[in-house]
């Protein structure tokens, strides 16, 4: 409702302003006036302010009708401000950050928090995981503002970390850490992308020096009695949401009998050493592909196909593996010989360390176990680096408790080609009679 007030004659001279007042919008007009019209218009101001005001105060909600608690705790302090120093304070910046229970996060990052409890909650031990905080610190670190104060590097890197031990939605990780669920969601990305950056180069390289694959050579051999090994191949697929674009690619039709449900999934091809440590990763292929056709579009198989990588040494493979110049793998055919049988038995040995790589790997980080919220673009950068976090644990010896490591299914699914190499037909030949020969065959098939 407008209220305007009423104009008086040009009598006395006096200029006067009119205002029309439309819930605290002021039009001015200016006209001339008497000196008693201009009280009379004055007071008449002064009670459509206080109206408007009161009109105000009745529609604003409670909270911000009142004096919130921070406005009163400021109020408190510039008067005990004012009493001690006699004058009037400077006015402090708020901070523009909305008020949540750290509780959780707080009672985890003191320094007598019991080891266990920390290793349960985040897959490592606390001195692990001080040695990610200094080594990502340069890359995360971002500087106090204006507006708000910075998250401090510790609680970034524990964000992501949690949220791929566990796999919660973000909605609880913002719970657990008292922030934000978009921020959780970018800190998980963003630290994410720093460890592929800074940590990855370190902590998951191919042993490109010789003294280096000769160690590894020397390990697989101690534990198959094939010479030559330097790496245990392993495919995995990592359950995902249907995508928008391309979805009968990603369709997982092996998992998806296993499992009585429809099931989309994405790869992980990684070459494994000894000790449990990935040295090659090929991350993001659509799961409908088989063994062989990720194998292809890696860049591995660039590599050792050029002739320069693998030469004179094996990458042991798996039945959905074919064999190369430089991929080992298992006979497949019916009908066995006692040699080709022992053969496979010991070949059976160097893939246990992959698969059992990958189930260390999908029981430290739960997020590979279910359908994950990340974008498809996303995915490698996160998969790569859980990949980088498993490294670091087991370079540490990380131990983890036996009911977490995951039980990693076979697809068992044969190439189309599975025989490319002639000549790499014969080497797996000589192997098998040799290992024959030397009483170094087992005997589980008999």
């Amino acid at each position: 409702e407008s209220r305007r007030f009423p104009e008086s004659n040009r009598r006395g001279g006096r200029r006067r302003e009119v205002c029309n007042a439309f819930d605290g919008e002021v039009d001015i007009h200016t006209q001339t006036t008497s000196s008693h019209d201009t009280k009379n218009i004055l007071k008449g101001l002064f009670t459509s302010l206080l109206s408007m005001d009161q009109k105000r105060a009745r529609t604003m909600p409670d909270e911000e009708n009142g004096d919130t608690t921070n406005r009163k705790k400021s109020r408190a302090a510039s008067r005990a401000s004012r009493d001690v120093t006699g004058s009037e304070p400077v006015q402090q910046r708020r901070l523009w950050v909305k008020d949540r229970s750290r509780a959780w996060w707080e009672e985890r990052s003191r320094f007598d928090y019991p080891e266990d409890d920390f290793k349960n909650a985040f897959r490592m031990s606390k001195t692990t995981f001080n040695l990610i905080c200094d080594e990502l610190n340069s890359a995360v670190a971002k500087e106090d503002t204006a507006l708000r104060n910075a998250i401090p590097v510790r609680q970034r890197v524990a964000v992501c970390v949690w949220r791929l031990a566990t796999g919660e939605p973000l909605r609880l990780v913002s719970k657990k850490f008292g922030l934000g669920i978009s921020t959780c969601h970018k800190l998980v990305l963003e630290v994410c992308k720093a460890i592929k950056d800074v940590l990855m180069p370190k902590y998951l390289k191919w042993p490109d020096d010789e003294e280096g694959l000769r160690s590894v050579g020397e390990t697989f051999e101690a534990v198959s009695g094939i010479p030559n090994i330097v790496g245990s191949m392993y495919t995995t697929h990592v359950p995902i949401i249907a995508p928008k674009i391309s979805v009968a690619a990603y369709f997982n039709k092996r998992h998806t009998e296993r499992n009585q449900k429809t099931c989309y999934s994405i790869t992980i091809q990684a070459v494994v050493n000894p000790r449990g440590v990935f040295t090659d990763l090929c991350i993001g292929w659509p799961g409908s592909m088989s063994d062989d056709q990720v194998l292809e579009k890696s860049l591995l198989y660039q590599r050792a196909n050029s002739g320069g990588l693998l030469k004179g040494l094996w990458v042991a493979g798996g039945p959905g593996h074919p064999l190369l110049d430089w991929v080992l793998v298992p006979y497949a055919q019916q009908g066995l010989t006692w040699t080709q049988h022992a053969f496979n038995e010991k070949m059976s040995e160097v893939q246990r360390v992959g698969k059992e790589a990958f189930g260390r790997l999908k029981g430290r980080w739960a997020c590979l176990q279910k359908r994950t919220e990340v974008k498809l673009q996303d995915l490698p950068t996160v998969l790569g680096a859980c990949c980088v976090l498993h490294n670091i644990c087991e370079i540490r010896e990380e131990k983890m408790e036996a009911e977490l490591i995951v039980d990693v299914v076979d697809d068992e699914v044969l190439p189309e080609n599975g025989l490319r190499s002639v000549s790499a037909m014969k080497a797996r030949d000589d192997i098998s009679h040799n290992l024959l020969h030397h009483g170094l065959a087992g005997t589980s098939f008999l």
